[in-house]
């Protein structure tokens, strides 16, 4: 049987980067290797054992091009306004609350809001298939 371990992003800034996603989403430091041309931070919390991993190349000054294959991470929250509140009051600029539609009935509630690199992070209100 598989299990998802992590979704690695490049990022720019690791201290930038570190701080949005404690800020975040309560991710912190649960390792973190340098090696020789970069360094891969792992975060996580205690709601679950999935991480994302930072990939903090050394030499890289310029932001990455996400290009257009890049979509999403998403986080389960159980109350969904409150979050929005509070990313907003941390100068998170998260994007408004959506509601989808399927079928004439909710499917999911969500925002999105972009990291410092600008990867995509949509966060859902616990409901239905989004447990």
């Amino acid at each position: 049987m598989t299990k998802a371990a992590h979704s690695m992003i490049r990022v720019l800034d690791e201290s930038r980067s570190v701080d949005f996603y404690s800020k975040a989403f309560g991710l912190e430091v649960a390792d973190r290797f340098p090696f020789d041309g970069f360094t891969l931070v792992y975060l996580r919390n205690g709601s679950s054992d999935f991480e994302v991993e930072l990939t903090v190349n050394h030499d890289r000054t310029e932001p990455y091009d996400l290009g257009n294959g890049y979509g999403h991470i998403a986080f389960v929250v159980d109350d969904l306004e409150a979050e929005h509140q509070r990313f907003e009051s941390l100068g998170l600029k998260p994007n408004p609350i959506k509601e989808f539609m399927r079928d004439g009935a909710l499917l999911a509630k969500f925002f999105f809001v972009q990291d410092p690199d600008g990867y995509k992070i949509e966060m859902i209100q616990r409901h239905g298939r989004y447990q």
